[in-house]
């Protein structure tokens, strides 16, 4: 598309005056975070601000810190001339580590015109416990007693030997039954020999500390406290444990109070039963509790874990994050859980072994039932069809069985609403396709996995399971019948049934919408798959696997940043990886790692750069998204005890091992790379990581790093071109696309000197770019990349012009594309470009195509300058209009652009205390725009 060189621009707001411009401060964070953030040591503080006028910045600002309900004062920063509003530290503040006030904050800023706003509206934080390990874990059997095995080795094979059958065989039951704790407690005054006197003295703070694992469920005085599920998010328990934290100050009452907590196994414990993917238990399930109440006359009172608490088994009868979840309705106990319960038949708690973990504070937000589904289709199978299906899935089908599609693939659980007699079961069976007679098929993504139910017969019961998930769009209905349907055999009626989204409530940061349907529906497909693999850590699939594979942090990374808020989150997924960090360095492809790969064939599933390199790529991202170089400065020592490992695997500059362009695309099944040399994918990602740990060396400061791997760089460079690059040909490796993308897009087509040393090669780049367009255009613009290759291929396009030809590759609906997958009906991104031949259906690796629908067609790119952004959209094929929005720390920025009748207009909206930079095609000078609202137009 052609520009001349001239554009209008348009102001939508009124003039500016010298007067206080009427900022608000609209958003208040502590360590990029909303509401009550716990913290270790002195936290960071930010604020967003918005204004009517356009140009509005600010010039200084003031924080006030104090203590919450004494009000004394903690710190003021006094009038500070800057404009900085994000990550500002408050170092030197008096912030104790075992404060039991919460910490309550304001801020006022000053206009360029030194115009002040108002004061903000209260903020609060507090300090992480330092007390909560003096608390016991406690459950219903020690770790000793239970004869659990040891180890991370027992998945595949390995579960089929005798001795390890034999092992598992010989754990104690009790070790994996959910169990119900509970303990009663006095809240005010109390007199010797009256307990249950109440008093007037008042609450001004109640904080509870949890951690149930594997899983829990915390109520207090008989309602569930938060919305969380699966809490609190899983790690390796031998490096870390996360616990939550409650304010709890409305939930109490003077006088006698009581608090339960509901415990599952979760990844802390997996046994096993039915289906499973690996076995690993951490220990049986455990309680660590505290619950600190200060009082308005300064005391406090702390209830702790201990001897005092009892259990009793919980009607969860069957709970495997791998297997489903049985409950028997029958087995409650009215009550349990509130002050008046007769617990005397309940058992005293047995005092457990801690995990070895340090605990630390849960910041990532928490899972939660974030979205619902409704019946979309029923069928109901019928005696000939349940008799295939029995055959087919390996289980014996009910002869009541009905499917129900509810028209979404997602990760989750169902919820019913059912009525029927007591003892009656219902079953659920959930998959996300269907087999060929109709009935929920589980075999690609782990057999057997369902949900059983006993009612209790009385009235409507509602229930949904609380310890498993699992990825599926249809649900089969066993031992029931739907309300208004033919009963004869006086079956269970549903009266309801819903499909529960579970997903990382992290919050969703942007919108994207074009004319294109193709493009507007990939969005929606990989914002499902991701949805559905942000849980607790970034997972593969939500089905057969649940593991967090770490290639997709990085190859996904810039998509993700751009859609999600992953300020607590992304600093949680790099304690895993630094958690999974082997002792020589070694980065395993999996954290947590649940499950080491050994033994013939599990070598490049053990360990492979493209995976373990986001130990390294993802912190930069991370800093380049929020100017936070944090994660940086913390894992320094761990990325360059991981590039110093990659070092010893190297022979002359080269690795040789890995995973290289995994499920790459061509005339058969994928899975191994096939288009392009493993070394030549490994050696370039060692380069990648080397290049990155050269610019966190620069970052710490540590001048002697910065020449170590200044010179390990320029071997393996070296190394490189000698090994892979053509020179005659301008090709590399194989001239595959992802062998070219990849040299391209890391700037490595360089040539030597006579003095031996490399430099960029403009010619060599050209050669291998138009070799690369070549290769493309060979395959009738179709891509042959693969989970690794994909980003690479796309943004070296991208970023040498050639939007035109991506447009060309994912506007259609034939294989390889996202079009071919809507085209077949999948409403999750599916694993392989032909969800025909492959065994997931939701899977977000190949959803790289975002990154280039914000960075090019929207055209919005952070700045090395982080209050300063670029804007550049890419106007191509015949696309009509583009309109995004992307919530930034600052705020709000918001592109709308169209392209009609020889005209291209560009609506834009940038935050207060922000600049945007905007390029224009034609235009061979940007225009820089302070904050507000404007309208750009060019004539074609």
């Amino acid at each position: 598309m052609n520009f001349r060189n001239y554009f209008l621009l348009i102001l939508l707001c009124l003039p500016c005056f010298m007067q206080a411009k009427n900022i608000t401060i609209s958003r208040l964070t502590c360590e990029m975070q909303e509401g009550l953030v716990v913290v270790e040591g002195a936290p960071r503080l930010g604020w967003a601000m918005e204004s009517p006028q356009n140009g509005t910045r600010q010039s200084a600002y003031e924080i006030d810190i104090r203590e919450a309900f004494t009000g004394r004062q903690i710190w003021n920063s006094g009038k500070v001339y800057s404009s900085q509003s994000q990550l500002v530290s408050i170092k030197g503040a008096d912030i104790r580590p075992d404060n039991p006030f919460n910490y309550s904050w304001r801020v006022r800023v000053w206009d360029e015109t030194d115009a002040p706003s108002e004061w903000s509206r209260e903020a609060k934080f507090r300090s992480a416990s330092s007390r909560l390990s003096e608390g016991k874990w406690i459950g219903a059997i020690t770790r000793q007693n239970a004869h659990l095995p040891e180890g991370r080795k027992f998945h595949g094979g390995e579960l089929k030997k005798p001795e390890v059958k034999a092992a598992w065989e010989a754990v104690d039951t009790l070790a994996k039954k959910s169990i119900c704790l509970r303990r009663t407690f006095q809240v005010g005054d109390t007199t010797e020999g009256n307990t249950n006197r109440q008093s007037s003295k008042k609450i001004v703070e109640a904080t509870a500390y949890v951690c149930g694992l594997g899983f829990y469920e915390f109520s207090l005085n008989g309602k569930k406290v938060g919305n969380s599920e699966f809490a609190p998010l899983w790690s390796d328990y031998d490096k870390t444990v996360y616990y939550n934290t409650y304010d709890v100050t409305e939930q109490l009452r003077h006088g006698e109070n009581a608090v339960g907590i509901l415990l599952g196994n979760g990844f802390y414990n997996v046994q096993g039963g039915r289906y499973r993917k690996l076995q690993i238990s951490f220990g049986p399930p455990t309680l660590l509790f505290e619950l600190v109440i200060n009082y308005e006359d300064g005391t406090s009172t702390t209830l702790r874990s201990d001897n005092d608490w009892k259990y009793d088994f919980s009607p969860v009868t069957f709970n495997c994050i791998y297997g489903g979840e049985d409950y028997d309705a029958r087995r409650e106990q009215k009550g349990w859980n509130q002050v008046g319960f007769d617990d005397s038949h309940w058992r005293p708690v047995v005092i457990q072994e801690a995990p070895k973990g340090i605990l630390r504070p849960q910041m990532a937000p928490p899972v939660k039932i974030m979205e619902r589904y409704d019946i979309q289709k029923v069928t109901k199978l019928n005696a000939e069809q349940v008799a295939s299906a029995s055959k087919s899935t390996k289980r014996t089908v009910d002869p009541s069985a009905f499917v129900l599609d509810m028209g979404q693939n997602l990760a989750g659980f169902p919820e019913i609403t059912v009525r029927g007699k007591r003892g009656q079961k219902v079953t659920l069976l959930v998959a996300e396709a269907l087999t060929d007679e109709g009935a929920c098929n589980q075999r690609q993504t782990g057999r057997q996995h369902y949900y059983e139910y006993t009612l209790k017969g009385e009235g409507d019961e509602t229930w949904h399971p609380r310890f498993s998930y699992y990825g599926f769009r249809y649900i089969q209905v066993e031992g029931a019948v739907l309300k208004g349907q033919k009963n004869p055999q006086k079956l269970p009626v549903l009266k309801n049934i819903q499909s529960c989204f579970v997903f990382n409530s992290a919050k969703k940061v942007s919108t994207f919408e074009s004319s294109n349907r193709i493009f507007n529906a990939a969005h929606r497909l990989i914002e499902k798959a991701v949805r559905s693999n942000m849980q607790s850590v970034f997972t593969d699939c939500p089905h057969r696997e649940k593991l967090g594979w770490l290639e997709q942090v990085h190859l996904n990374g810039p998509g993700l940043l751009y859609n999600y808020d992953l300020t607590a989150y992304a600093p949680q997924i790099m304690q895993n990886m630094a958690d999974a960090q082997h002792a020589n360095g070694a980065m395993p492809t999996t954290a947590p790692e649940y499950v080491v790969f050994e033994g013939p064939g599990m070598d490049a599933f053990a360990e492979s750069p493209e995976w373990g390199g986001s130990l390294v790529i993802f912190p930069f991202m991370y800093y380049e998204t929020y100017g936070d170089d944090s994660l940086i400065k913390r894992y320094y020592p761990n990325m360059r005890r991981y590039v110093d490992y990659l070092k010893t695997r190297a022979e002359m500059g080269i690795l040789s091992f890995g995973l290289g362009d995994w499920y790459d695309y061509g005339d058969f099944r994928a899975g191994f790379s096939r288009n392009t040399p493993v070394p030549l994918v490994a050696t370039a990602h060692y380069y990648m990581t080397v290049m990155y740990l050269i610019k966190a060396a620069k970052m710490v400061g540590n001048d002697f790093d910065i020449h170590y791997y200044t010179s390990l760089a320029h071997e393996i460079l070296a190394a490189f071109n000698k090994c892979f690059l053509n020179k005659e040909t301008a090709q590399y490796g194989t001239g595959s696309q992802c062998s070219n993308a990849l040299p391209l897009f890391l700037q490595m087509t360089q040539d030597s000197d006579e003095q031996g040393s490399y430099q960029p090669d403009a010619k060599l780049d050209e050669k291998v770019l138009m070799n690369l367009i070549k290769d493309v255009e060979a395959h009738g613009n179709r891509l042959t990349t693969g989970d690794v290759g994909n980003r690479y291929l796309i943004q070296t396009l991208a970023r040498n012009g050639q939007h035109e030809l991506i447009y060309k590759m994912f506007n259609h609906e034939e294989a390889p594309g996202y079009g071919f997958q809507l085209k077949f009906g999948a409403t999750t991104l599916t694993e392989q470009w032909d969800p025909r031949q492959g065994s997931s259906w939701n899977h977000f690796m190949m959803g790289q195509i975002d990154e280039w629908f914000f960075n090019s067609l929207v055209g919005i790119r952070p700045s090395t300058t982080y209050q300063k952004f670029i804007i550049a959209p890419q106007p191509v094929g015949d696309l009509k209009y583009v309109k995004a929005s992307y919530e930034t720390l600052y705020g709000t920025i918001v592109v709308d652009w169209t392209s009609q009748n020889g005209t291209f207009t560009l609506n834009i909206s940038v935050p207060v205390n922000t600049t945007a930079v905007v390029y224009l095609l034609g235009e061979k000078e940007p225009k820089e725009i302070q904050s507000g609202t404007y309208q750009l137009v060019c004539a074609k």
